[in-house]
């Protein structure tokens, strides 16, 4: 495509706008007009109904958007995983049957990989696709399932070949989750509400035709997702200020009035970590009156240093100049330290108020609720430690733990106990 700056893409955008944003119309006319403009999900390729942008023009779509204060694209893992990976993987049928409904809200999505058994070790999963004609069975459980309550389609790992070793005889699957044998039950969580959840899937039924990226390819298929998702959680997103609404059938938001999420607003959230969250925090300890505290000042200048470190990490990461291939990684590993970090400079500025709960409180609660959400993300989208043993073994060349895993039938490995 013909090289354009972000400023003309902003510029562009908001012309758009101009013409094709109106509050009162509902949430489904106006994500149509957004999914047939190009800018749901601007760096799918044009044929696939993207713009075929760069991440960078990408995020010039976002800002602008989020200057204008309307509401975003639909929200969730459909947008965010399941789109791109489909796009990489899918058939060409495939694509045309699901990335249109990601793109203008009709569907839901939601990611059905960790187990009870299988998180850190994800490819040791036991949840099993059994060949009955032209579908396969499906029974298992799945858990940590983000959204799963408000999904209509599921991203499904499950082994459809336990005499392969346990990362070859997976497979990956579009799941309809509107089926006898599926029951999502809510997880709920110390900040109140319930982002996760556990499903569980007794014989339910998909079509071969479902199976994205080949039969026992599904790792190869699910790398593609988590690198997406460890990018999209590592940067932070963007375009703070856009409204939010929910996609699907469940959630109940497409036949309302879209004004009716503007005040919906992102602003500074609790799961990403950037400039706002210290220009939060500078003028909370100014309203205390401990901006001149040695520590508090230390505390600030190294939290803007890991907000600078990252930026520049996914700046490198879009640019791939220098490219190391872990730049997800990082910038996942940088975002929880940063998380952790904001977390104790916060309450070491309002102190015993950290106790406290509500909007009432210091800082309206934005320190209460960074603290009691931050210990989530070192967790989602592949944990800590797993993130370092990634950047360790394909970043730095070090030697992969001891083990006979890629060779050994997945039937004979031992299980968890």
């Amino acid at each position: 495509m013909p090289q354009i700056s972000a400023e003309q893409v902003r510029n562009d955008v908001n012309e758009w706008l101009d013409g094709a944003w109106d509050p009162s119309i509902t949430v489904s006319e106006w994500w149509q007009r957004l999914a047939a403009s190009g800018y749901a999900s601007p760096m799918l390729p044009a044929s696939m109904g993207g713009k075929g942008y760069t991440r960078d023009l990408a995020m010039a779509v976002s800002t602008a958007m989020g200057d204008r204060g309307v509401v975003g694209p639909p929200m969730g893992l459909g947008l965010m995983l399941a789109a791109p990976t489909i796009a990489v993987h899918g058939s060409p049928e495939q694509q045309a049957t699901y990335i249109p409904r990601i793109l203008d809200g009709t569907d839901a999505w939601c990611q059905l990989f960790s187990e009870p058994g299988a998180g850190s070790d994800l490819a040791g999963l036991g949840t099993k696709a059994e060949l009955d004609g032209d579908e396969y069975v499906i029974t298992g459980q799945k858990v940590w399932t983000s959204g799963g309550q408000h999904a209509d389609w599921g991203m499904l790992l499950a082994r459809t070949n336990v005499d392969a070793p346990k990362h070859q005889g997976i497979s990956y699957f579009a799941f309809h989750m509107h089926q006898p044998g599926v029951e999502v039950r809510p997880l709920r969580e110390m900040t109140g509400r319930a982002m996760f959840n556990e499903v569980f899937i007794d014989e339910a039924r998909v079509p071969v035709a479902n199976v994205l990226g080949g039969l026992n390819n599904g790792w190869a298929v699910a790398n593609t997702t988590l690198m997406v998702e460890r990018a999209s959680i590592g940067s932070g997103g963007g375009g703070g200020g856009l409204g939010i609404a929910l996609p699907g059938t469940i959630a109940g938001h497409m036949d309302r009035p879209v004004g009716d999420f503007v005040a919906s607003r992102t602003g500074s959230s609790a799961g990403a970590v950037g400039g706002n969250t210290v220009t939060m925090l500078t003028a909370l300890a100014r309203k205390v009156g401990c901006i001149d505290d040695a520590t508090v000042r230390q505390g600030l200048a190294e939290l803007h240093t890991l907000t600078e470190l990252n930026k520049l990490n996914v700046m490198r990461s879009r640019s791939g100049q220098g490219s190391t291939g872990v730049e997800g990684n990082l910038a996942k590993l940088l975002l929880t330290h940063s998380l952790r970090r904001a977390r104790e400079i916060g309450n070491h500025i309002i102190g015993a108020q950290g106790m406290l709960w509500g909007a009432d409180s210091l800082s309206h609660g934005a320190v209460q609720e960074l603290t009691v959400f931050s210990p989530g993300p070192a967790i989602y989208g592949g944990t800590d430690q797993i993130q370092r043993n990634i950047a360790a073994e394909r970043g730095l060349g070090l030697p992969k733990e001891p083990g006979d895993f890629r060779t050994t039938p997945y039937r004979d490995l031992p299980k968890n106990g």
